[in-house]
């Protein structure tokens, strides 16, 4: 039996959310701002579950626009998907551009690619936050690990800058890519000078402390055991106390597995792992990557890397489809770092990580008011760093009552369910996210 006391230690996959896991991160991130678990009955006007970029995004924005906000976390602020993602800035979304138009129409994925642009600028204005702009270095790199990828690319490119006026987006060669990834397994790609990549925990404190200056009220090590309908306002339980709120918003990505059957039915947690090495001589760093860019690749499970501050390598890959993760997370990465950046064969992994993260059957959010005054912010199925800040930031405008047009895009995005219902959903999804996994070792 969970008692109150296990509860606010274990998360979904049994993990301790009295801290940050033990990654590059959390060892080398400020302390968060100052404050307390919910430990007594509160009433307010809005209250936001989940202290992820979502999240924190909606509280600030809710705070700096007078209102009068709660934002409760499992775990420390970013202990989830947030705090240990790999730190790639992406613009656009899971899906391509060409993608959005054939299923929604140009009209709507001209203001889709509006929202990407918007998000990239206002990851900037979060930037500002903190006095090392969160580590953030510019430029993305997209690896083709197959031959027959590099066309496909290539005509993304010329659609993006013909379509879009996107000129910060250009093709590379095979040459090309190798002299800018010091590793024989790919064939050609595309570099995106607006991309980048930053510290993501860094990120979130950075916003953390700004939601508090502004007059939000946060509650770390408070877990929302469950939230009922009470008249006209909403119940949130936590383990030693309780929130009775007018508007709340649920933005707990893929760590709250049963609490809320709706956004079960949308949302699938998977796990991803990264490691990092010991530091590298700074020469030896420099040359795995030009021009200190983040990489990610073309594998459905897709491999990401780039080199931190301290000189190490940071490296993504693999993941699994339950919330149980590996015993040895540094021997889970290590062979799949190792096929991209064999001459790394003799350097040590000091730290080593997994995290849950939230996918959706389109690979789209879900954003949505799921019932009256009850939102959902979620699924942002591996490209959140940009975009969950600033659409977390547009559910609370509309949680407010202001005019968002970037929530009024959303909304009516499909928001198909995983097929299979409650008992199918996870072996059906499990059996064909394996099946995409096998593809990118044939």
């Amino acid at each position: 039996m969970l008692t109150s006391r296990s509860i606010e230690r274990a998360g979904p996959s049994g993990e301790d959310t009295r801290r940050h896991p033990e990654s590059w991160y959390a060892a080398t991130a400020p302390h968060p701002p100052a404050a307390n678990p919910l430990r007594e009955s509160v009433i307010t006007e809005y209250c936001v579950v989940g202290g992820g970029f979502a999240g924190l995004g909606a509280a600030l924005r809710l705070a700096q626009s007078g209102k009068e906000v709660r934002l409760i976390e499992a775990g420390p602020i970013g202990w989830g998907a947030s705090g240990r993602n790999g730190g790639q800035v992406h613009i656009g979304w899971n899906k391509e551009q060409p993608w959005l138009e054939k299923h929604l129409g140009k009209p709507a994925a001209h203001a889709m690619w509006d929202i990407a642009l918007a998000a990239r600028a206002n990851l900037d204005t979060l930037l500002a936050l903190d006095p090392d702009h969160c580590e953030f270095r510019p430029g993305h790199i997209h690896a083709d690990h197959k031959r027959g990828f590099v066309a496909e690319t290539r005509a993304h490119v010329a659609h993006m800058r013909e379509e879009y006026g996107y000129d910060a987006l250009r093709a590379v060669d095979g040459d090309e890519i190798r002299t800018l990834v010091a590793s024989a397994n790919y064939h050609g790609g595309s570099v995106d000078a607006g991309g980048g990549h930053l510290h993501p925990l860094k990120l979130a404190l950075g916003m953390a402390r700004a939601a508090v200056a502004a007059g939000a009220k946060l509650h770390p090590h408070s877990p929302c055991l469950s939230i009922e309908r009470d008249g006209k306002a909403w119940r949130i339980t936590t383990p030693q106390g309780t929130i009775r709120a007018h508007k709340v918003l649920m933005a707990t990505g893929g760590y709250a597995k049963g609490l809320l059957g709706e956004v079960d039915a949308h949302v699938l947690p998977i796990n991803n792992y990264i490691a990092t090495t010991a530091p590298l001589d700074p020469a030896r760093a420099a040359a795995l990557i030009a021009g200190n860019r983040a990489v990610s690749d073309s594998r459905f499970v897709v491999y990401y890397f780039r080199v931190t501050s301290d000189h190490r390598l940071l490296f993504g890959g693999g993941e699994s489809y339950s919330y149980a993760m590996p015993a040895d997370i540094a021997g889970f990465v290590r062979p799949h770092m190792l096929r991209i950046f064999p001459q790394l064969h003799d350097v040590a992994i000091d730290h080593a990580w997994g995290g849950t993260l939230a996918i959706t059957p389109q690979r789209l959010p879900y954003v949505r008011e799921v019932q009256p005054n009850l939102w959902a912010c979620n699924g942002f199925s591996g490209v959140g760093v940009v975009l969950a800040p600033y659409l977390g930031a547009a559910l609370g405008e509309a949680m407010a009552g202001i005019e968002s047009a970037a929530f009024e895009s959303l909304r009516r995005l499909p928001a198909p369910r995983f097929p299979g219902g409650p008992l199918l959903r996870w072996p059906t999804m499990v059996a064909a996210l394996s099946f995409f996994a096998l593809r990118d070792r044939l």
